[in-house]
């Protein structure tokens, strides 16, 4: 099994934590995050480093990615993308602050085109202007992760040039209306995710989310399919390693 959304600090040393796990991919929120991501991949193998800046931490100098996104243990790009919460709405400078987030999250575009390394995309209370920005661009690709954009916009998403995935976290397990928006989507198109250590699925819903816990949204995932768990993994697995090269 592969969790290919988590945050791990640096004084990581616990196996339980990716007990059983053939990889755990690191996303970056912002250069220090990303430059902590490098170092943990160097030192775990089975722990692959994503370097960004979210859409929250666009205080960052964005110039200062690239020579991160250079590095020969990054894999990909993100996560970046929009965040558009009621409370950033209704900001009075709303205007101000999504101009600064499309900025940096085209500029973190096209370093994944330049360096051809996948996105894992942010897109919260802004589906349909991430997906507006995306259909510009050809040459990339990546995973909207912990998708919510629901079944409308399945097939937008589908219809982007190239190939882009979906991820599916913890809230799988105790939301049925994600069931519902999952069975809508490709099975070759689907990634697994924990976000640790926030989305902890049930059972241990309301502690503390580790990647290997990843093994429950497997379980949801073959279980609305109706498949083994067994063939579901494969599925997963050869979807995550085809995204990422890993």
């Amino acid at each position: 099994m592969i969790d290919t959304h988590a945050h791990i600090e640096t004084t990581f040393c616990d196996d339980v934590e990716i007990a059983g796990l053939e990889a755990v991919i690191l996303s970056g929120a912002n250069l220090k995050t990303s430059k902590n991501n490098l170092f943990l991949a160097e030192k775990y193998p089975r722990l692959k480093a994503a370097v960004g800046i979210h859409p929250q931490e666009i205080d960052d100098d964005i110039n200062l990615l690239e020579e991160l996104v250079k590095n020969d243990n990054s894999i990909a790009i993100g996560e970046c993308g929009l965040e558009f919460v009621d409370e950033i709405r209704e900001a009075d400078n709303f205007e101000e602050l999504a101009a600064k987030q499309k900025d940096y999250f085209r500029k973190q575009i096209e370093l994944a085109r330049k360096y051809k390394k996948p996105l894992i995309i942010h897109a919260r209370k802004a589906m349909d202007e991430t997906i507006h920005i995306l259909s510009e661009y050809e040459g990339i690709k990546g995973v909207i992760h912990c998708y919510s954009g629901g079944k409308k916009r399945v097939k937008k998403v589908l219809d982007l040039p190239s190939e882009w995935m979906f991820g599916f976290d913890g809230n799988l397990t105790y939301e049925p209306g994600l069931e519902e928006v999952l069975k809508e989507i490709p099975r070759d198109r689907i990634l697994a995710e924990t976000d640790s250590p926030l989305l902890t699925p049930e059972p241990y819903r309301g502690k503390r989310n580790m990647p290997a816990y990843v093994k429950y949204v497997y379980k949801k995932i073959a279980d609305v399919w109706g498949e083994s768990l067994e063939k579901t993994e494969k599925i997963l697995d050869d979807n995550a390693k085809r995204l990422f090269g890993i």
